[in-house]
């Protein structure tokens, strides 16, 4: 009977793992995680893109309504609100228009930018300054109008 007490060097190291073997395999998933989020977080900011431009189009719906009700869009000074309630002195109005303050709002939480009357002999102008909050940009950045 073989008895070994003392294993060989070879039988000891495939017990596990050598550190430089961890490193290795953890820098390779962080490699992967680090290019699949920027992946992911590419197509979140392409999806709030077609999300403020779908908010426009459902706004601008609503705005239409209430000039249905009233005869007249809401002014620049009485502004979305006016979808939410009455801005006093309005007859026919027939809202709320939008079920709350939230649905005035971008994807990014900013409130839209409404003129009335637009420019150009449009009746009113819709806008989300994007991402940023500010006027222009390109990318998540860029501004999604209802003229566009």
């Amino acid at each position: 009977m073989n008895l070994n007490l003392h294993p060989t060097r070879n039988a000891r190291r495939s017990h596990g793992f050598s550190l430089i073997e961890i490193i290795i395999v953890i820098t390779i998933i962080g490699l992967v995680v680090a290019w699949a989020g920027s992946r992911i977080f590419g197509q979140a900011d392409k999806a709030k893109l077609g999300l403020a431009k779908a908010r426009i189009t459902d706004i601008s719906a609503q705005l239409d309504m209430y000039k249905l009700d009233t005869g007249r869009y809401p002014s620049t000074n009485e502004g979305l609100r006016a979808l939410l309630a009455n801005p006093g002195g309005v007859g026919n109005w027939n809202g709320p228009y939008v079920k709350n303050a939230d649905a005035i709002k971008d994807p990014w939480n900013n409130d839209m930018i409404y003129k009335s009357p637009g420019d150009n002999g449009r009746p009113f102008d819709l806008t989300s300054l994007g991402a940023d909050g500010k006027e222009g940009g390109e990318g998540a950045d860029r501004d999604v109008s209802s003229f566009d």
